[in-house]
């Protein structure tokens, strides 16, 4: 029975003197410095990117659909450091992950520099910021090693929503948007008993005509709705699929949510003032919408949240 005592006590002083070893051999500020030189290598990426910034600038000055591209690194860094006790204790040296990442992403950078094939400032747009994500994530590979970026892999992943969506791509998604809000619109309309004569996009009202053009698709919110559920899904919930679930939920809550909107703002129209469609509720009431859209998302998340918690008998 001493010797099992003895063997323990010798085994944790082991553990104990191993532990301090490895503290010994990894000081406090290297942490820092692997901080600091992710950060400047980062830095220089922009600084490669800096001709061809202006493309991407453009479009988030013109397009309010990729307004959202300034704050994405933003979000990137603060769930990072939140999370900086899990993935920073893994910190090495990632040379190859790193090099594999970091030199197409230079090349997408100089190619859009370049523009050696007059691209559109769409396209360049897409060069840049693709260029830079791929270079980020393959900083961060280099200076903290593979083990940590499997811990910061979501929030890495997260800097594609940087990305703008390419042109083809974004017209169809749009029209889409566009076309099944329409239908919801009709069938607000017919719910309300509403009278209108339809054909195409537009709707033939009483006093007045309305037309669910292209900006009343509402890709802005739609957007940022996906954004949203993302990151909260990402944090309460566990399983994969239930995350994927939420998800794909946003399509058809959005496009009820947008077709609601416009029959509210068509029956103010009616009925009260047809300053409605020009006013304030038209132009900036999108955030109201937006929070009508939230409330069946988040009641989802949180029954999927309780299921997750329940105990199987």
């Amino acid at each position: 029975m001493a010797e099992s005592v003895s063997y323990e006590a010798s085994c944790s002083e082991a553990q104990a003197s191993g532990l301090a070893l490895e503290q010994r051999a990894a000081p406090p500020f290297s942490s820092r410095l692997r901080i600091a030189g992710c950060v400047l290598l980062c830095l220089l990426a922009l600084g490669l990117a800096w001709g061809s910034l202006r493309s991407l600038l453009t479009l988030i000055v013109e397009n309010e659909t990729f307004s959202q591209i300034p704050l994405i690194p933003l979000v990137t860094i603060f769930i990072l450091y939140a999370k900086r006790n899990i993935w920073l204790p893994k910190s090495a040296w990632g040379w190859r992950l790193g090099t594999a990442l970091m030199i197409p992403g230079t090349i997408l950078l100089s190619a859009a520099r370049m523009n050696s094939g007059n691209l559109g400032a769409t396209n360049q747009g897409i060069l840049v910021t693709f260029g830079m994500v791929i270079f980020w994530v393959g900083a961060f590979a280099l200076f903290f090693g593979r083990r940590a970026f499997r811990d910061a892999v979501f929030p890495l992943l997260f800097l594609l929503f940087m990305v703008p969506v390419p042109e083809p791509i974004l017209s169809k998604v749009i029209y889409f948007l566009q076309k099944e809000s329409t239908e919801a619109a009709e069938l607000f309309f017919r719910f309300a008993g509403v009278p209108y004569l339809r054909q195409g996009f537009f709707f033939a009202l009483p006093g007045v005509t309305i037309r669910v053009a292209e900006e009343c698709s509402g890709i802005r919110s739609t957007v940022a709705l996906l954004i949203t559920m993302v990151l909260v899904s990402h944090f309460l919930l566990k399983s994969n699929w239930k995350r994927a679930l939420v998800c794909l939920a946003i399509v058809p809550i959005s496009i009820l949510k947008n077709g609601l909107r416009i029959v509210t703002l068509s029956t103010l129209a009616i009925y009260v003032n047809q300053d409605f469609l020009y006013g304030n509720l038209h132009h900036h009431g999108g955030v109201v919408f937006f929070v009508i859209g939230l409330v069946p998302l988040i009641l989802m998340l949180v029954w999927l949240q309780r299921s997750e918690r329940r105990i199987p008998a």
